[in-house]
């Protein structure tokens, strides 16, 4: 609504909501002011991920970007700013507003029993700084709140959490209903180097197929979001 040339935070959300709104914003309508989090209170958009776990369906997204990234951030997040990731990206102000970082929206989604597939990059938005990336260990993760939300999403019925490829090939989808899979520090491999990646990721194809084959086990349906990022 405020410029000719929109990002994909503004787009993704008028998909999502069937509502425009300002570039730069997750799921929130117009009145909703960039970066600004006393704006954000009465201007969130239901999703079609939101719709869709209220009617008791299951959901999901996939990407090769980081799962907090503005795309898929659009299908389960509302947030006045596309860049507040994780809580080391929140300004004072949205801290005393009391506006959750997106990878905690993630984790914290209250409607129906959750997301039941989130898998992509984005793993340093997750775990506290004071611990090391699993696969890179000369980084930490880039939380200041001291919490570890891969941990938090094991607190769900039946589920598992996976970081490199051997881990997802050895998920059963069957035993499993909720999977998280975070496969890079930021965003994954492009699909040119993913081969030379030290501990394995799987393809965008290989995803998809696996949060089908999770979902379609709900009779009411799914909703899924895949992107190439």
């Amino acid at each position: 609504t405020n410029q000719q040339t929109p990002d994909s935070a503004g787009t993704m959300s008028a998909i999502m909501t069937g509502v425009k709104t300002k570039a730069g914003v997750i799921s929130l309508d117009d009145g909703a002011l960039l970066g600004d989090a006393a704006t954000v209170a009465g201007s969130a958009l239901p999703t079609v991920l939101e719709l869709a776990e209220k009617s008791g369906r299951s959901t999901g997204v996939v990407t090769t970007t980081r799962i907090t990234h503005a795309t898929p951030a659009a299908c389960y997040a509302h947030s006045p700013d596309r860049d507040w990731e994780c809580d080391a990206d929140l300004p004072p102000a949205a801290k005393d507003a009391k506006s959750p970082d997106i990878a905690r929206q993630l984790i914290e989604f209250a409607d129906g029993d959750g997301l039941e597939v989130a898998l992509g990059g984005g793993r340093r938005y997750f775990l506290p700084d004071a611990v090391d990336d699993p696969e890179e260990t000369d980084k930490k993760g880039l939380r200041k709140d001291g919490r570890d939300l891969t941990k938090e999403w094991l607190v769900k019925s039946k589920s598992a959490y996976v970081w490199n490829s051997s881990q997802f090939r050895a998920v059963d989808v069957k035993q499993t209903d909720h999977l998280l899979g975070l496969f890079e520090p930021s965003h994954m491999e492009y699909e040119t180097d993913r081969a030379d990646d030290a501990a394995g990721e799987p393809s965008l194809t290989e995803m998809t197929v696996k949060a089908i084959e999770l979902l379609s086990r709900n009779e009411k349906g799914f909703f899924l979001m895949v992107e190439g990022g």
